[in-house]
């Protein structure tokens, strides 16, 4: 049996709205086109009480692909609490980004009570192509310190004469290192012949007791992380050969660039920035001329400026506004100029002046030599201290500089 495996598509992500919803249509019905069956690990949704034209957009799309001419269909639902409405195999769990409180109702429900797919939250669902059968238990998305509690009062075993799917939707941490409280795959249930997790956004195939564990990634860029740079899509997995194939969706280019300076000022900085962003247009391409995203890592230290390489940063992002949805990172640039005289502050070697007093003058100077007077100097100053968004502190110093030029 040949069965899809699709996961995170994330209808009504608010960045790439349209991007979510094309990408799904096209990754949901080129995997009913191919496969015997579907599997989906969770984050249909991207938030647990869509709009309504979000789930219209789903609900479109899940209608067409049900009335497909499937090879397999449902045969048996097993559930404490949950029934089936379709014998549609179209198997799906709610992920975190769909999870509700205990006895209430989530968006993935909503399908399920359509009769569009068949909801396998805590159940064993068995679908059947001829004599093969696979039978497929899910658990959806649960906070860390539950998801063991929830493991041990299940106790997820496999059926006799099935093929055994154990679908989840759970960080691990042998594959995000990130925190203690992530399930190893040794707490997995054993006796599975396929492992299917949802959650992680980058494709990828590890092992878990000694099968295959499946992570098909999302259908839409959402995290802007470097692993997202490969094309979206989805795997197809055929049960006889124990195979997988990787089929690549339409999907907005993404790029992620890391640069790296050493006391560099803010124009040079600026300059190889925007040769590297110009080197990024030359390099991608999407069929639907959607403009690439590009993430800028800026990292190490820049000489004297303090904030005038965030101001030149976001003038070159309003340049480019049209070719390229621009994301700039400066969190781990630093400035020698700030360090050194917060250090002094601290030795007591900047006499009576405060760090206020300090940082303005610094600040003025600085600005003399871009060819601004001492009045500039205090407005700045003033506009970058002020507490609110980023953005809007940006666009209000840019007003200034305009003016002032």
């Amino acid at each position: 049996m040949k069965i899809a495996i699709v996961s995170d598509m994330h209808f009504g992500y608010e960045r790439f709205a349209e991007d979510a919803n094309s990408q799904a249509r096209e990754a949901l019905e080129r995997a009913s086109s191919m496969a015997d069956a579907m599997i989906i690990p969770g984050d249909i949704f991207d938030k647990r009480f869509p709009r309504p034209e979000v789930l219209a957009q789903a609900f479109n799309i899940f209608r067409d692909i049900s009335r497909c001419e499937w090879g397999a269909k449902v045969i048996s639902f097993e559930s404490k609490s949950g029934k089936a409405f379709t014998d549609v195999p179209v198997i799906a769990i709610p992920g975190t980004h769909e999870r509700t409180a205990i006895g209430k109702e989530n968006p993935l429900n909503l399908l399920g009570l359509a009769g569009l797919l068949v909801d396998a939250s805590e159940a064993t669902v068995t679908i059947a192509k001829g004599d093969e059968r696979v039978s497929v238990f899910g658990l959806g998305g649960l906070s860390e310190e539950l998801v063991r509690q929830k493991l041990a009062e299940l106790a997820p075993k496999p059926v006799p004469g099935s093929f055994n799917i154990f679908m989840f939707h759970q960080s691990i941490y042998e594959l995000l290192p990130f925190s203690d409280d992530f399930i190893r795959m040794e707490e997995l249930p054993k006796g599975f012949d396929l492992y299917v997790d949802g959650h992680i956004h980058h494709r990828l195939i590890a092992n878990a007791h000694g099968k295959k564990l499946i992570i098909p990634g999302s259908t839409v860029l959402t995290q802007l992380k470097d692993d997202e740079q490969d094309k979206k899509g989805f795997f197809i997995f055929d049960t006889q050969a124990y195979t997988e194939e990787f089929v690549a969706i339409d999907s907005r280019p993404f790029i992620s660039l890391h640069m790296k300076f050493d006391g560099a000022p803010p124009s040079e900085i600026e300059g190889k920035c925007e040769s590297a962003i110009q080197e990024a247009l030359s390099s991608s391409s999407d069929k639907r001329g959607r403009p690439p995203v590009v993430r800028l890592v800026i990292e190490g230290t820049a000489a004297k400026g303090l904030g005038a390489s965030d101001l030149l940063l976001n003038a070159l992002a309003k340049r480019y506004a049209s070719k390229v949805t621009l994301s700039i990172d400066t969190s781990r640039l630093e400035s020698p100029d700030i360090a050194m005289s917060m250090e002094a502050v601290r030795g007591g070697k900047a006499g009576s002046m405060t760090t206020r007093e300090l940082g303005m003058e610094m600040f003025a100077k600085r600005l003399k030599e871009l060819g601004y007077g001492g009045k500039v100097a205090s407005e700045l100053f003033a506009i970058l201290s002020a507490e609110g968004s980023k953005d809007k502190i940006l666009k209000e110093a840019e007003k200034l500089l305009e003016e002032k030029e």
